[in-house]
């Protein structure tokens, strides 16, 4: 399991890196819109500021400019590199095309089949957005779940995104997520439990230990 930071802030992504345990960024174009620097220069500080994958989304919409973009995104990033292609007839054309040069994730699944359809293309990451689907479909950890049954033994890993909460995020792992994908807030939020906070406090009060007299 990785867990990686959702943003584009440079901010975000420092504070990640000092939690320690935080493996690599996500970003997609509406993350990058919120970045005030110009798309390159956010992408550059992001690969800068972890050891891990970036992830970036293609924008271009017709295949010979998605993959113009995929090979100038690699240019820019370099090995950190992984490509977001949303999943349509056209992105896993991109896919197929790319994923043999650039790992490439698929983004924006909603069914099993479109999962499937990712690993025949060769891609790393079959994305899912699991809240939202739970908005539209009913049940994004059911999706998550059923992604996992079609991808049991291949190379394609599912990562989880849209997650809102640190019981969705512990579904979404036991439906056979490999990855969560979350925001700064939520991914300091899963290190938190009110019990956690009033055991510390008793030892706290009760205890003694090297540096306390």
């Amino acid at each position: 399991m990785t867990l990686f930071l959702d943003s584009a802030i440079a901010a975000e992504a420092e504070a990640a890196k000092k939690l320690g345990w935080v493996k690599g960024i996500t970003t997609n174009p509406t993350l990058l819109a919120k970045s005030p620097l110009p798309v390159e220069t956010t992408l550059k500080q992001l690969a800068q500021l972890t050891t891990g994958p970036v992830f970036y989304q293609l924008m271009a919409a017709e295949f010979e400019e998605m993959v113009a973009e995929g090979r100038a995104a690699f240019e820019l990033i370099g090995q950190q590199t992984v490509l977001k292609i949303p999943a349509s007839l056209v992105g896993f054309q991109v896919v197929a095309e790319l994923a043999p040069q650039i790992p490439c994730a698929v983004t924006a699944i909603y069914s099993a089949a479109q999962a499937a359809v990712s690993q025949e293309a060769g891609a790393k990451y079959a994305i899912a957005y699991v809240n939202r689907a739970t908005r539209l479909l009913g049940d994004g950890v059911a999706l998550v779940r059923e992604m996992a049954s079609v991808l049991k033994g291949s190379n394609t890993e599912i990562m989880a995104a849209s997650i809102k909460s640190p019981q969705e995020a512990v579904a979404s792992l036991q439906a056979g997520a490999h990855h969560l994908t979350l925001p700064l807030a939520m991914l300091q939020s899963m290190t938190n439990h009110e019990l956690s906070v009033q055991t510390i406090d008793e030892f706290a009060e009760n205890g003694r230990g090297i540096l306390q007299a």
